[in-house]
């Protein structure tokens, strides 16, 4: 694996900010608008981080604040995009986890302990008004993050998100309103894989799903994984803005 040094660009909330008014208030007080602020904000209920979301979404399209990146674990829910298949979420554990009706793009997904997701808010009026520009630079980013652990991971033709060979590793599924993006990846480092056998995975069926863990082995350091993609995100951004 590269060692190269990283800048410490994820802030992180985790323990001090226990509730979504105590973060909105950090958040209005100490982002800067004129960059992308990135922030952890530890393990959060899917429907209080998406309520989370949607306060965040309506303050960047106001202009009231800076664009936001949100990292952060879910604890184990199956989500369904806004047109998904609810067919694709099978028998096996729906009395056992959540299963939540969302306003995304994209079928049906898992999310849980284990795996890093980011919800970028961002205006893309500054950048690029392009949702393929959009999906395109996310799948890049994380494809560079990967890279930095000696996995050759791609994009597949038609398909959403990054796969390693045939076996997806990151999930995506976005929203956007007055070209502000909320939504976004699921990247995983080491969740529990026995929660997709309940589900058809985005609706693919004739691809698998993967690791970060299944190449490395050994515990990841789930900051140093953040803050490759933050990094990575200014860069690929920087090139537009």
């Amino acid at each position: 694996m590269n060692n190269q040094l990283i800048l410490n660009s994820v802030v992180d909330l985790s323990s001090k900010y226990v509730c979504n008014h105590d973060i909105l208030d950090y958040l209005n007080d100490n982002s800067n608008n004129d960059e992308i602020n990135f922030y952890y904000i530890g393990k959060a209920e899917y429907s209080s981080a998406w309520n989370l979301q949607k306060k965040i979404h309506d303050l960047v399209k106001s202009d009231e604040l800076g664009d936001i990146v949100l990292f952060l674990e879910h604890n184990h829910v199956y989500t369904l995009g806004k047109n998904a298949d609810s067919n694709y979420i099978l028998d096996r554990y729906q009395d056992k986890i959540d299963i939540i009706q969302t306003d995304r793009g994209g079928q049906v997904t898992y999310h849980g302990p284990g795996q890093l997701i980011g919800y970028p808010i961002i205006n893309l009026n500054k950048y690029r008004k392009s949702v393929s520009w959009y999906m395109r630079t996310l799948e890049k980013i994380i494809v560079k993050t990967l890279e930095k652990y000696d996995v050759h991971a791609t994009t597949k033709e038609n398909l959403t998100g990054v796969w390693v060979n045939d076996e997806k590793i990151c999930a995506m599924g976005v929203r956007l309103s007055k070209w502000v993006t909320m939504h976004g990846f699921a990247l995983n480092l080491n969740p529990d894989m026995k929660y997709y056998d309940g589900m058809i995975p985005c609706g693919i069926q004739e691809y698998g799903i993967t690791s970060l863990f299944e190449f490395l082995n050994k515990e990841i350091d789930t900051f140093e994984v953040m803050n490759y993609l933050a990094n990575f995100f200014i860069n690929e951004t920087k090139i537009i803005n």
